[in-house]
């Protein structure tokens, strides 16, 4: 008898297994642009293009 209870249990795990898998696969996507996004903003903040930028733009405000 402890069978007939033993298979929805296991049953219920496998589907909240696979519930929460799906629920990370799809929050996932999001997280991985975040990171994408912020880390094409630093290294564009880190070219030497953008850094001589800030340094005149810092200049300016300092000889005001």
């Amino acid at each position: 008898m402890n069978d007939h209870l033993d298979i929805p249990t296991r049953i219920g795990d496998a589907l909240s297994l696979g519930i929460v898998v799906g629920t990370l696969a799809q929050w996932l996507p999001s997280v991985a642009a975040f990171f994408t996004i912020v880390w094409t903003g630093i290294r564009i903040y880190e070219t030497e293009t953008v850094q001589k930028l800030i340094a005149r733009l810092s200049n300016r405000k300092s000889s005001r």
